[in-house]
Order: C-alpha cells, then sequence, then structure tokens
C-alpha cells in the first residue's frame, strides 16, 4: 500500500530489498487535494512496481475529517503534538480509513495469490490514530486469517508492518540507506507546492529529520522555531 508519504515510501522500498515481487495499491478515497497520489505515482516508478492500481473509493460522502471536509478545522502548531500522555485524536482521522483500505488491500492480494501486504504504520511516532496500533493490526490478521481461502486453508496471507516500532528519525535513516526517493513524498495535509510546515503531520516529518541529523529534500513554506 503507497500513500505517497515518507512511511509508505520506505516500506514500499523495504519490500524491495526483501526482492518480492511488488503490486502497489492507493486509494483516491475522497481527500481534499491529490497532491500524495501524485508522489504515490512517482514511487511505485521508483520502487519498480509491476503495477499499480489506483482505487477510488469515495469516503467523502460520509465526511468526519479534516481531510475530506473543508468545513472541519485542520489542527496547526500544536503545541502539545508530541505529547503522547495525551488522549487526543485529531481531526484529520479519517473514519475507519485502514480498515477499509486493508480490507481493499486483502482483496487484491488474494485475487493475486499474494503472500503478504506491506502497509507503513507506526506506532511510535503517530497522530493518535486507533487504526495505527499493534493490537489493531493483531485484530486484522485475525479477521484475515477467518476471511480468506487461503486463511482457511492454513497459508494466509500476512499483514507485514516494518516500522511499527520505529522512530520518524529510524524511519528516515532506513529510507536514506536504502536510497528511497524521499524528495518525492508527501507527508502535508494540505496540497500545494510546498508544504505547510505546521500540520501534525509536517511537525513529525521535519522531527525525524532533524534528529536523523539529515536535511528534508521537500520544500515548506514555513518552519518550525526548533528546525
Amino acid at each position: 500500500m503507497i500513500s505517497g508519504g515518507l512511511d509508505s515510501c520506505v516500506t514500499a522500498f523495504i519490500v524491495k530489498s526483501k526482492e518480492y515481487e511488488l503490486h502497489a495499491i492507493s486509494f483516491d478515497y475522497g481527500q481534499l487535494h491529490k497532491r500524495e497520489l501524485d508522489s504515490a505515482k512517482k514511487i511505485a516508478t521508483a520502487v519498480g512496481a509491476k503495477n499499480h492500481i489506483i482505487f477510488n473509493v469515495n469516503l467523502k460522502q460520509f465526511g468526519g475529517s479534516s481531510l475530506l471536509d473543508n468545513t472541519f478545522t485542520f489542527p496547526k502548531d500544536r503545541e502539545d503534538v508530541f505529547d503522547k500522555e495525551k488522549k487526543h485524536i485529531p481531526s484529520t482521522y479519517v473514519p475507519a480509513r485502514n480498515t477499509i483500505f486493508l480490507s481493499i488491500a486483502l482483496g487484491y492480494a488474494e485475487a493475486l495469490n499474494a503472500d503478504a501486504i506491506f502497509i507503513g504504520v507506526t506506532a511510535t511516532d503517530y497522530s493518535g490514530y486507533p487504526d495505527c496500533r499493534p493490537e489493531y493490526i493483531d485484530a486484522f490478521q485475525k479477521l484475515s486469517n477467518l476471511a480468506t481461502r487461503r486463511g482457511i486453508e492454513g497459508n494466509p496471507i500476512k499483514i507485514e508492518t516494518p516500522l511499527i516500532n520505529l522512530t520518524k528519525n529510524q524511519i528516515i535513516q532506513e529510507g536514506l540507506r536504502l536510497n528511497a526517493p524521499l524528495g518525492d513524498t508527501w507527508s502535508c495535509y494540505i496540497g500545494g507546492k510546498k508544504a505547510c510546515g505546521s500540520c501534525d503531520s509536517c511537525l513529525y516529518r521535519l522531527k525525524g529529520f532533524k534528529e536523523a541529523g539529515a536535511k528534508d529534500p521537500i520544500k515548506y513554506e514555513k518552519y518550525p522555531r526548533w528546525y
């Protein structure tokens, strides 16, 4: 699964390093901008994906997220963005998004007779999304084992999360080691020629690059004072 973001890019290149035949899937889910899909196409090409499906599923019909509905307010410059003690799920959470995406990817994987689905979720540096936690992935794996022919026949499709216990700093270091095209990725919640530098995703990304001792190759409208 390639979203176009930093984590999915590094995950794709980890898959490549394991010498899997890679079939990429991305989702046009009604998000307010398509900048990340442009990045997904570049990443799929760079990683040598055998094919790349962009699957349309219009979650905008449901709404419930600032990524789908511009009447919501984007969180910006949150002082507590890195505070793990805060049990806050931001407005950028898209209801049940990973469950929907993984279910579609599972159908695609079974049709291909694929051995694994790789998803770039991380539970360490994340914005509070419930569908990025290890216990969620474990639960989906159990569902997959029960819901597919391969699962019933004793050869289940594995849900692989190689980044789940890594910090953004470690993910960036792994991407650099693998020569992943990090400059082609897009993490900002707001579309445009430059990333905003204020949303939660930009702040996590910039913090990761700073801690990795590397310069983020993409351009920003502004940088936080600590960068």
